[in-house]
């Protein structure tokens, strides 16, 4: 059993769980503005997940031209979905070219360094996993603020499993 990967189906099915959330709010709300937010709106910060996954994987890790999706090509939670079903192939291609590898160091920039940093392979994995769901929680934040009643996005019971597992 390779761990990384089941604990990364595992975020990925409480993503599912705000996709279901959020096909239940309006689109002007999933685009509203709010000034106490970093981000802005829900699918900003939604948004902003997703990238970090290529900033991290592609551009650091991989050094390779790193995708950008503007927040002009969103418009509603399912176009997010898209977004991140290319997230999970890429998630899933370097889960599988670090196994037995988690400790190397990859050397890079970051903007908020002066000089060149290493992370291994299992802090990028673990770091954008925890960063999705940080913006996760000011996600639903959001929606609460905006009157919506959301479902427990932040686990997935065992008996869930079998719903959202694809």
């Amino acid at each position: 059993m390779d761990l990384i990967k089941e604990q990364y189906d595992w975020v990925r099915m409480t993503r599912e769980k705000l996709f279901d959330f959020l096909e239940n709010i309006s689109v002007k709300d999933f685009q509203t503005e709010l000034e106490d937010f970093g981000w802005g709106s829900m699918k900003h910060a939604h948004l902003h997940a997703a990238m970090c996954y290529h900033a991290w994987l592609e551009g650091f890790a991989w050094k390779r031209e790193v995708k950008h999706v503007s927040p002009e090509q969103i418009t509603k939670p399912a176009d997010m979905k898209t977004v991140f079903t290319e997230v999970d192939q890429l998630v899933y291609e370097f889960i599988k070219s670090s196994k037995g590898r988690w400790n190397t160091k990859i050397a890079g920039t970051v903007p908020w360094h002066e000089e060149e940093v290493e992370f291994t392979n299992l802090w990028l994995v673990t770091h954008i996993m925890t960063h999705e769901f940080h913006h996760k929680g000011q996600i639903v934040s959001m929606g609460r603020k905006l009157g919506y009643v959301p479902t427990d996005t932040d686990l997935i019971d065992p008996v869930e499993i079998n719903q959202y597992n694809n």
